[in-house]
């Protein structure tokens, strides 16, 4: 297992649509378990695989308060089950050190694959389900800044480009 690099807003690979997984194999299963230790040594609930610059979609989730309750999920959708929105103040592993108050629907139902290939549907709904939303978001090239004032985006993206040209 190793620990992978994560994109940082605004770089334009995070604007790539990811493409669906066909593969099932040992080498995604390698992603998957580099994708997990990468989420956890970087204290995230969740990451997309655009977000290491793998574009196919899949991501991981861990929203346990113990971070020993991983979800994978290849090739997800999600259907809105209840329209009433829930306001979480969100973060991102891609735009690190920024937290914004997102509305997105407050349950959801995520339809994807397993590692292993296999059909997997779950009812979704606080934390979860924001994170799964804010994840599908990745894989189809949108940031969670995106829902942002414009003005907001810009403050922001002038602070992280003004980071990434800081001497290391």
């Amino acid at each position: 297992m190793s620990i992978l690099q994560i994109l940082e807003f605004p770089d334009p690979r995070l604007r790539k649509i990811a493409k669906p997984v066909t593969v099932f194999d040992e080498e995604l299963e390698d992603l998957i378990e580099d994708m997990l230790e990468t989420m956890h040594e970087a204290e995230g609930i969740g990451l997309a695989a655009t977000q290491v610059n793998v574009h196919k979609r899949l991501l991981v989730i861990d929203v346990s308060e113990n971070r020993d309750a991983p979800q994978v999920f290849i090739n997800p959708e999600f259907e809105i089950i209840e329209h009433e929105l829930s306001e979480y103040n969100e973060g991102c592993l891609s735009v690190p050190g920024f937290y914004e108050t997102v509305s997105r629907p407050r349950m959801v139902k995520i339809t994807a694959q397993d590692a292993k290939g296999e059909k997997i549907e779950q009812a979704a709904e606080g934390i979860l389900a924001t994170c799964i939303q804010h994840e599908i978001d990745h894989l189809d090239g949108k940031l969670f800044v995106d829902y942002l004032s414009t003005l907001k985006r810009h403050r922001i993206r002038a602070k992280l480009e003004k980071e990434h040209k800081k001497p290391v």
